[in-house]
């Protein structure tokens, strides 16, 4: 790209002459009129879900690029449209830019929205741009699903198992990496092990750094930039669950943090849960990194890491893990009443409350 393209800024073109940039990302025979119209197959529903990412709050210039940010942000609508058990048929942009922004970022934003659609089949169909002072990013995806399959929150029934499909706490193990990178300062470049120096106690806490390979470093930074939205788990669930019918299914996706995702569903079934501490899985460069709790904080509380939480029959749960493997794992199981316990087997920790106080909410100090 050369410089004069590089330097050229959104109010340079106007919005207009950034449409006609941006309308190459999508399918020509769909847009160009007021609205897209999507067919959907007969005897499916649509599901339709919405997520908003701003500047300084969702992502920045210090932990994604612009590639990152799109990425980022069509993931987080793919898991929505997963945790639905539904298939995406589109997604439609609004963005809300500064004039100052640079062109070539907003391409470059279309570049990483694309580069994870692709992977699904799965067309920009439309959008909308606006001056904002703020640089916004407003997803609508729209999927289909069979209404025998839709997956709920308010669906988990007393005895099943809880599912998760892979790691958690990689995202926020990532976001603390790209945040604070002298914690990885005197990481090489090779693959060799590498000892941090001695911290102070509240950078330790924070970081929990200790030893961290190279290689492993770059896996939990791609885990926060470029997370995976599990649509791949639903067909072998339908495999599982239409062998074994009638069936239901209650579930969401981790987007919040696993502690999140668990208390969301028992509260919408009205029902309780119990979390073992050790079964809880963990990414495996988090071994000789960070200390138990710390692991367990980014596990529970860290968020974005777009794995599906689910509560189904034992029998069917077992069958799933089998079949998804390393990463997947049952977590626990649904119990009376309506509190959501993290049980420690080895009863080396007591039991603890688990409650959405501790996750990210928007507007809370």
């Amino acid at each position: 790209m050369n410089s004069e393209l590089s330097s050229l800024q959104v109010q340079d073109i106007g919005e207009q002459g950034l449409l006609v940039r941006l309308q190459r990302f999508c399918p020509p025979e769909i847009i160009g009129d007021d609205a897209a119209v999507l067919s959907t197959e007969p005897g499916q529903s649509l599901v339709v879900t919405t997520d908003v990412l701003v500047d300084g709050v969702h992502f920045s210039e210090i932990t994604t690029s612009g590639e990152d940010a799109g990425w980022r942000a069509v993931a987080a609508n793919l898991s929505d449209i997963a945790a639905m058990g539904a298939t995406p048929l589109g997604i439609t942009v609004g963005l809300g830019l500064p004039g100052e922004v640079a062109v070539s970022w907003v391409e470059q934003l279309y570049q990483g929205m694309t580069q994870c659609l692709q992977k699904y089949n799965t067309p920009i169909v439309g959008g909308d741009i606006v001056r904002s002072p703020t640089t916004t990013i407003a997803i609508s995806a729209f999927g289909q699903v069979d209404p025998s399959r839709v997956i709920r929150r308010n669906q988990a029934k007393v005895g099943d198992a809880i599912v998760v499909t892979g790691v958690h706490g990689a995202s926020a193990a990532g976001l603390q990496l790209l945040l604070h990178p002298d914690f990885g300062q005197n990481l090489s470049d090779s693959d060799s092990v590498c000892v941090a120096p001695p911290m102070p106690a509240a950078r330790l806490r924070l970081s929990g750094l200790a030893l961290l390979l190279s290689a492993d470093r770059t896996v939990l930074i791609h885990a926060h930039q470029r997370p995976k939205p599990r649509l791949d788990v639903l067909p072998i669930l339908w495999e599982i669950l239409d062998s074994d019918a009638p069936h239901s299914l209650g579930g969401m996706d981790s987007s919040d943090g696993l502690a999140d995702a668990v208390v969301q569903i028992c509260r919408a079934s009205g029902v309780g849960a119990v979390i073992e501490r050790t079964q809880i899985p963990l990414p495996k460069q988090f071994n000789h990194w960070l200390t138990q709790e710390q692991a367990l904080e980014y596990a529970l509380y860290g968020g974005e890491d777009f794995e599906l939480v689910l509560s189904l029959p034992k029998g069917q749960a077992y069958a799933l893990v089998q079949q998804l493997g390393e990463g997947a794992a049952i977590v626990g199981k649904i119990t009376d009443g309506s509190t959501v316990i993290l049980h420690d087997q080895t009863e080396e920790y007591p039991d603890q409350v688990l409650n959405l106080d501790r996750g990210f909410q928007h507007f809370s100090h």
